[in-house]
């Protein structure tokens, strides 16, 4: 069974006319229909330029994905934004990198899964050639830096700081649409704070979705009851009305100047209860309840165009859970493995159990390649600092890293660049890998009510997320000579004024998040040229 339906998704990739058959009946012309160069030069020329101008990590590439693929910045955008909102709560829940997989199942929604392949290249390839070059030149450079390539890379830290602040208020305002979702991303930004190991940003994320699935299913249920219990208590307290109006005699003269009764009705006055309640003002609350309401009961965007079926999937999923156990199985067994089956495997371990981004990646990465003696710590801290003036994913980082460990044992361009490959390929395949399999079965789960109110907490929470992340990039964010392995930038009230200047230049005069960072590490330069430089 997995072999057909690899077989299927094969044939379904190559000639990706899912629906086309539809699309003639319906006499209109679907994406499907599309020819694959079509589609190719479409999603080319909507994102060639992002693996050059992506800076600022995770946070601010979810922000520059939503500007061109939902708003479509003056161009048709590519999905809307109930999709894209499912989606990141989605990567968030899958291991890998988060903003990798949120551009790859963006181009897969609207041009199929060879396009989204082209698109994960352009996004990756020119920071992982960038981080080759620095290993490379990694082993030209002295123990300690010349000053002002710390006070740049400061500077660049604490643009960055500002640019990730400003993603986190912005994600916030889509993410928030009611009081518990607000409650849940403090939630996430206050719990990523207290603890940092593997287990412990999966589990915030799910419980954050069961709260709200509880919260829609039951708690709201109940208040709604209760409501109405209330209301029909006050109404009892009332006098009966004996007609939905209230009779009343009043003497008038008829035309022979007789006194006669006329009849008037007057509509009664209601002081309590359900009246009382409807002569109020809508109150803004109310109407942010309604819009997270018509938000959920939207029809969701047909993103069944290029997908796979719900057996490829599984199969997919299968398969790579038998590949992992087949690495794991061998890193038990074999004491002393090859360096490239060793570095390979570590590298896909990283990627397979890494959640919440950069403050586990980090830590975890350092173990797998500082402990076994494959890179020195030096090296380790040099690179993760001037990553930060990459663009495009940090996950590159591995790129570097592997490079190092390979000529561990000595150094030949050859080795180096097969090195730089095993890093490449290990840590992103699980993420690319798993996504894929799960688009299977998305596409069933996504119309499930409990679903879409799971993944509304997750979403929530991983917003919070982003909170975190600001605040640990501040506190390693300044680097001395003395201290390369970084300090709060709160030490010096400049780098303040970086971040805050960075994030008034891109929320209100619109600067792109590329220049602003660059902006900001040569303030960094300026800096150490007006207070530090003798």
């Amino acid at each position: 069974m997995p072999v057909t339906a690899l077989h299927a998704m094969v044939r379904h990739l190559v000639r990706g006319d899912g629906h086309s058959d539809r699309a003639g009946r319906d006499g209109q012309t679907d994406d499907n229909s599309r020819k694959l160069i079509t589609r190719l030069l479409d999603v080319l020329w909507r994102t060639y330029d992002l693996g050059f101008t992506a800076f600022g990590g995770p946070p601010v590439h979810f922000q520059i994905l939503h500007a061109r693929f939902v708003d479509g910045m003056g161009k048709a955008p590519w999905i809307d934004e109930q999709t894209y909102q499912e989606t990141f709560a989605v990567v968030q829940v899958l291991p890998g990198p988060a903003s990798t997989k949120m551009l790859f199942n963006i181009a897969v929604v609207h041009a199929g899964y060879i396009p989204a392949a082209m698109v994960f290249l352009l996004w990756s390839l020119p920071g992982a050639l960038g981080m080759y070059g620095l290993s490379l030149g990694v082993r030209q450079l002295g123990e300690i830096l010349p000053p002002p390539v710390y006070a740049f890379l400061s500077g660049l830290n604490a643009a960055t700081v500002g640019i990730i602040a400003l993603a986190a208020v912005q994600l916030s305002r889509k993410a928030i649409t009611d009081k518990l979702t607000r409650a849940l991303v403090v939630f996430g930004g206050c719990g990523g704070l207290l603890h940092n190991t593997l287990w412990y940003f999966p589990a915030l994320l799910v419980g954050a979705g069961i709260v709200t699935v509880l919260w829609d299913t039951y708690v709201l249920r109940i208040m709604r009851y209760l409501r109405k219990r209330r209301v029909h208590r006050a109404n009892l307290g009332n006098e009966e009305l004996v007609d939905e109006h209230e009779i009343t005699e009043m003497p008038r003269v008829n035309e022979d100047n007789r006194s006669i009764r006329s009849v008037q009705r007057r509509p009664p006055t209601r002081t309590s209860g359900e009246g009382a309640a409807r002569s109020r003002p809508p109150s803004p609350i109310n109407d942010t309840v309604a819009e997270r309401h018509s938000q959920l009961t939207q029809p969701p965007m047909d993103v069944s165009a290029y997908g796979i079926g719900v057996k490829t999937g599984l199969a997919l999923i299968t398969l790579f859970f038998a590949l992992f156990a087949v690495l794991i199985t061998l890193r038990s067994v074999l004491p002393n493995p090859p360096l490239p089956l060793a570095l390979f495997n570590n590298m896909f371990l990283a990627g397979t159990i890494i959640f919440g981004g950069g403050p586990v990646v980090v830590p975890l990465l350092r173990e797998y390649v500082v402990q076994p003696g494959w890179v020195t710590p030096r090296d380790f801290i040099l690179g993760l600092a001037i990553l930060q003036a990459f663009p495009g994913p940090n996950f590159n980082f591995a790129v570097y890293l592997g490079s190092l460990a390979i000529t561990s044992t000595g150094f030949s361009p050859g080795k180096s660049f097969f090195g730089a490959i095993l890093g490449y390929l290990g840590i992103f395949a699980p993420g690319i890998w798993l996504t894929t399999g799960f688009q299977g079965i998305w596409r069933m789960l996504r119309k499930q009510k409990a679903v879409t109110s799971l993944l509304r907490g997750v979403n929530a929470a991983a917003v919070g997320f982003v909170y975190t992340a600001v605040y640990r990039i501040w506190q390693v964010g300044y680097l001395t000579p003395a201290q390369n392995q970084g300090t709060s930038l709160g030490d010096e009230p400049w780098w303040l004024a970086v971040s805050a200047t960075t994030f008034t230049l891109v929320e209100w005069f619109k600067f792109p998040p590329a220049v602003a960072i660059i902006l900001g590490g040569l303030a960094g330069l300026g800096w150490w040229g007006a207070v530090v430089h003798d």
